[in-house]
Parts: structure tokens; sequence; C-alpha cells
């Protein structure tokens, strides 16, 4: 029998979690309402089995699949069959042997929900969800068309950012690069040239500053290197507590140029999975859950945490997020119109798609600055080695 993870409120109020076993959903519901207390979620444990043959397979190749399952469905095809067909025509050997241990389990009596939850790490629990839902409301077929959107859409988003930031990138390696080598193998083959200067105390500081750094760079990349992967490896580790992860997310949201960029993607995911699992029938304290790690900012988690607390005890969905101060006004007065005129699920899908298209434009914007900033960095760093190893033998030309 399935098991479900649930939080409650008892008779006084406070909030209790535990778990059960029941058929579904609706039993584990009247299970606790039996027991004096009041459900405030009820969520499936999704056991992952053989973990160590499973992977995670690309956004692109998930939403091939999603598409390619609800064309069939809608084809009439047969839910098994058409199961087996994207099993053979799928070339991914983990894709292949996940398809074919959910093709086992549909066909012995489990739900799709339930099959493809045991492979949570590669359907996602957005599209576990909304198959779930899809499945016991009976519009599958519109669930999965709607999973597939997301996941494309998400893909796209990765591609387009790494995309416009792969040249800054790539500049400030080529930059790191170059001085390094002239630290290394250039500098040092003007020492000897330069010995008569420093004797006459004619040396620029300038070059006795670079000639200094040329001579210590070996040992600082000896323990720079060690250092700097020994804070990797601290930074890691510490971000993976939720004290951490709350510091390193604030300062996300709070540090400038980029911040309100990562703000506003981060916001539109959360509008894009909330409307999209609303339009597919998820209560919307399920979906709220669901949604809030979307964000994939733990400061954001909280704040929308805290709102699904507040709609259980009969708040509207923009008011709480308009207390958390972590929403942008205009987007919690569009919820709030949108809760007037019962239209929540269709305009939160068209905030996400309005704050994605403002994003891009301020992402530009913020690529077109580093992109210079890196070129004025790059040609300060030039000038300092040139008039270092230039000033002295203008000098000795002097003199001579």
């Amino acid at each position: 029998m399935p098991e479900f993870h649930y939080t409650a409120r008892n008779e006084l109020g406070a909030k209790i979690t535990g778990t059960l076993d029941a058929a579904n959903e609706t039993e584990a519901a009247s299970q606790l309402s039996v027991g004096g207390f009041f459900p405030l979620e009820i969520r499936p444990i999704l056991k992952q089995t053989v973990t160590g043959k499973v992977r995670r397979v690309s956004d692109r190749q998930l939403a091939a699949f999603y598409s390619q399952l609800a064309d069939l469905l809608r084809g009439g095809i047969p839910l098994l069959r058409a199961l087996k067909i994207i099993h053979d025509q799928t070339s991914n050997t983990n894709m292949k042997f996940v398809l074919d241990n959910v093709y086992r389990r549909v066909e012995e009596g489990e739900t799709p929900a339930e099959a493809m939850g045991r492979y949570q790490i590669v359907f996602g629990e957005i599209g576990v969800q909304m198959v779930r839902a899809g499945s016991e409301g009976g519009f599958l077929e519109e669930s999965l068309v709607h999973v597939a959107d997301y996941t494309e859409a998400q893909d796209d988003l990765k591609g387009r950012i790494v995309g416009a930031l792969v040249y800054p990138v790539l500049l400030f390696c080529f930059m790191v690069c170059v001085v390094s080598a002239i630290l290394l193998f250039v500098v040092p083959n003007f020492e000897g040239l330069f010995q008569d200067l420093r004797r006459k105390g004619e040396l620029p500081q300038i070059t006795e500053s670079l000639l200094y750094v040329s001579k210590q760079a070996k040992g600082i990349l000896l323990v720079a290197v060690p250092l700097f992967a020994g804070v990797v490896i601290w930074f890691r580790i510490w971000n993976r507590t939720d004290h951490g992860r709350r510091i390193v997310d604030r300062f996300k949201l709070r540090s400038p140029i980029v911040g309100p960029v990562y703000e506003g993607f981060a916001v539109a995911r959360f509008c894009r999975v909330l409307g999209t699992l609303l339009r597919n029938g998820v209560p919307i304290v399920k979906s709220l859950n669901i949604a809030a790690d979307a964000t994939g900012n733990k400061v954001l988690i909280d704040a929308v945490q805290r709102t699904a607390e507040n709609i259980t005890s009969g708040s509207r969905l923009a008011e709480p997020l308009a207390v958390s101060g972590c929403f942008p006004r205009s987007v919690v007065e569009m919820i709030a119109v949108a809760e007037e005129s019962n239209t929540l699920d269709s305009v939160l899908v068209e905030i996400s798609l309005s704050l994605e298209k403002r994003n891009w434009r301020a992402l530009d914007i913020a690529v077109r600055f580093i992109e210079p900033l890196m070129l004025i960095i790059l040609g300060g760093v030039v000038l300092f080695l040139v008039l270092a190893l230039m000033l002295p033998v203008f000098n000795m030309s002097s003199t001579v």
C-alpha cells in the first residue's frame, strides 16, 4: 500500500507531521480527519528504486518524451502500447531502462504517476504531480503537453543563459592565462637586463613591483591553487546547510546588476510552475509547495511556504506574497486581480512569459556591461605590463 507524508494541525492548532499508509490521498485525508486532525498537506512518498543505475536525463530528452507520449495518447493508442513505442525508439540506455520498468509497473496495476514517481530523479516532482493530476482528472494528454512545454522552456532558458555568459567567461579565462604566462615566462627574462638600473637606483617602482610579483608568482600559485580548491570544497559543503544556503541565496537576490535578473527568473519559474499545476487541477497548497522548489532560492522557498500556511487559514494568495516582500509589487497586483476574476492559472503563465522577456532584456544589458568591463580590465593589465617593462628601456636609451 502506498505511503504518504502529511502535515496537519491538531485540535489545539499545533502543526504536526508524520507518515501513514493509505490507498490514495483521499483515504489518507479521511484517516487524519477521523483521528481529529486537520490536514494541511498530503503527498505520496515517492520511493526511488535502483538508484545506482538511474541517472538524470537532459531536459530536451525529457520534453521529447512527454510530447511523444501526449501525441500517442491523443492518437488513441493505449498507455502501455505508447510506453512500449517510446521505449523502442529511444537511444538513451538510461531512459530505456527507466521506461522498461515504468511499463512493467503500469502493467502490474500501478498508476502512471506511481510508476514514474519511483524514478523521480528522471521525471522530476513537477512532472510526476502533473501526471497524477491528469490521470485522476481525466486530462492526462493535456497535462503531458503542459509539462512538455514547461520542460522545453526550462531547457531553452538554461541554454540561453549559458550562451550569454560564454563570451565573458572565455575572455576572463584568456586574460588569466595570458597574464600568468607573462609573469612566469616573459618577465623573468628582463630581470638581468635591468640589473644596472637597479644598482644605480634608477629602476622605476612599477617595474620593481612587477619583478617582485613575477618572482613570487610560482610560490603564489603553489599556495593559491590548493587554497582555492579548499575554499571551493568548504563553500560547497557549507552551502548545503540551511543556514549557508539562506545567506548565499539572500546575497544572490541583493547583489547589484545580477540580483534583479536572478530574482526575475526565479519568480518567473515560480509563476509558470504554479500556473501550470493549477491549470491541471493540482490543489493550490500542494501546487505552492512544488512551485516553491522551482524557484531554486531558499529565501523565496521560505516565503512561499509561509504563504501556503496562510492560505490554509483562509487567506488569499496575493496578501501573504505581498507581506513577504520577496515578490515584485507588480506581480502581486496582477495575482490579486486574477484572484478576483478567477483566472489565476492563465494569468500566472502570462506573468511568467512577461517576466522572462523583461529578464532577457536585463540580462542582455548586464552581459553587455560585463563585456566592456572585462576589456577595460584586460587593457589596464596590458598597459601596466607595457609601462613596467618599457619605462626602464626608455631610461636606458636616454642614458646612452
